[in-house]
């Protein structure tokens, strides 16, 4: 049995998903803090059971009889996260799983002043300390482009910090190349690189708008001070927009400029691009 948790969320829910067309569904389960909400996959035949990062017991009997485990990472900054993910590698442990997988970070490696990075790597160690054959899969940056891109169809304008080559990545391919890994016969030990195949710039990215929207979408460079100052009078709690400064930090500095062929192996095509993904949000 496969078990997945954050099964309700957005990358767990899509690899379920994906799991589903591979494999039957009683080979697959899942680990989710309210089963109400996964309803829908026990109506498929999926074995839902509640667990949380929280409950270390809890956790250990939604893991039972899993030779897989997928952790999905948690992304709240105001808990002990690292603790959290200790907990679930331990319950999997102990359930008697043959191999855990966890969601990492593109760029997880000691260095990067991405704050969230010293997370991926605390969990990497522990998952290493584990004596459980373990995959990390550090996936490019997946949320939606207007998150790292503002408000640029309304404005005509991408002002973000410095920035430097990302290989954004599509949350879509990295769900479907998660589940191909989870039901494949091939195994990946260690940190595994997911990324688009190319990496881009704001740049790069406002050229792009431009040819599709027919229309200039300009590039402009506050500095880091005025934009955090600009994200508080948005509604931005500080802590949250120095937290985001320091992705950009990052890529200016090329932490997440490296790029692998892997995603378009496991996925057997071409991933989508940042130009697919700028097309499909201009025309919706």
């Amino acid at each position: 049995m496969i078990v997945v948790t954050g099964a309700t969320g957005g990358l767990g829910g899509a690899t379920v998903e994906h799991l589903l067309e591979r494999i039957p569904a009683d080979r697959i389960g899942v680990s989710v803090r309210d089963a109400a909400k996964a309803q829908h996959l026990a109506d498929r035949g999926v074995r839902v059971r509640q667990g949380a990062y929280e409950d270390p017991v809890a956790l250990r009997d939604s893991f039972d009889g899993a030779e897989q485990v997928l952790l999905v990472s948690g992304n709240d900054p105001a808990a002990d996260m690292v603790g959290l993910h200790r907990n679930a590698v331990e319950a999997a442990v102990a359930a008697g799983a043959r191999r855990i997988l966890y969601t990492s970070q593109h760029g997880a490696v000691p260095g990067n002043p991405y704050r969230p990075s010293d997370i991926h790597i605390a969990t990497e160690a522990i998952l290493g300390d584990s004596g459980v054959p373990w995959t990390a899969l550090r996936n490019g940056a997946y949320g939606p482009l207007d998150q790292v891109l503002g408000p640029w169809q309304r404005t005509g304008v991408i002002a973000q910090p410095e920035d430097g080559p990302v290989p954004y990545t599509d949350r879509a391919d990295v769900a479907e190349a998660t589940a191909v890994v989870l039901a494949g016969d091939r195994s990946f030990d260690g940190p595994v690189t997911l990324t688009a195949p190319s990496a881009v710039t704001f740049d790069d990215l406002s050229r792009i708008a431009s040819g599709l929207t027919g229309r200039s979408v300009k590039r402009v460079v506050p500095d880091d001070e005025q934009w955090v100052a600009d994200q508080i009078t948005t509604g931005v709690p500080e802590p949250m927009a120095r937290l985001m400064l320091t992705w950009y930090q990052a890529a200016r500095a090329g932490w997440f400029a490296e790029t692998g062929p892997l995603l378009a192996e496991l996925l057997g095509r071409e991933p989508r691009t940042v130009a697919d993904r700028l097309a499909a949000r201009i025309a919706a």
